[in-house]
């Protein structure tokens, strides 16, 4: 006998199914290389590690502040603290943001998407 571990999301909802290799699979869908995730659409994120990363980087994130609660940053291979600067930018717009490698934001991301959390991911690849 087989257990189904996929948690249970609305339809039309992005979940990640698998992740490396740099790209990550949505099912049948794929993206290669960095990205921004929101509950429904992704988007190319042009990064490839936490040196290239400015403010500016997040202007897709800020544009939808009003569906989105919590920002994963999915760091790469380790997580690394976050510059109080992007913390400072995302703040007024009421999204925190949570450091962690890039697995385990993808990880996160399933699961608050499962909750229908207001989550939004920027995965560098891995």
């Amino acid at each position: 006998m087989s257990l189904d571990i996929t948690p249970m999301i609305t339809s039309g909802r992005k979940i990640v199914t698998s992740y490396g290799d740099g790209l990550f699979r949505f099912g049948t869908e794929k993206a290669e290389g960095s990205i921004l995730l929101f509950a429904t659409e992704i988007l190319p994120w042009p990064h490839t590690d936490l040196e290239s990363i400015d403010i500016d980087a997040f202007a897709e994130v800020i544009a939808r502040s009003e569906k989105i609660d919590i920002l994963l940053l999915g760091m790469g291979a380790h997580m690394q603290p976050v510059k109080t600067a992007w913390r400072n930018a995302l703040r007024p717009h009421g999204i925190v943001i949570e450091p962690m490698d890039t697995g385990a934001a993808c990880r996160t991301f399933n699961v608050l998407q499962s909750e229908e959390r207001r989550v939004a991911a920027a995965l560098i690849a891995v």
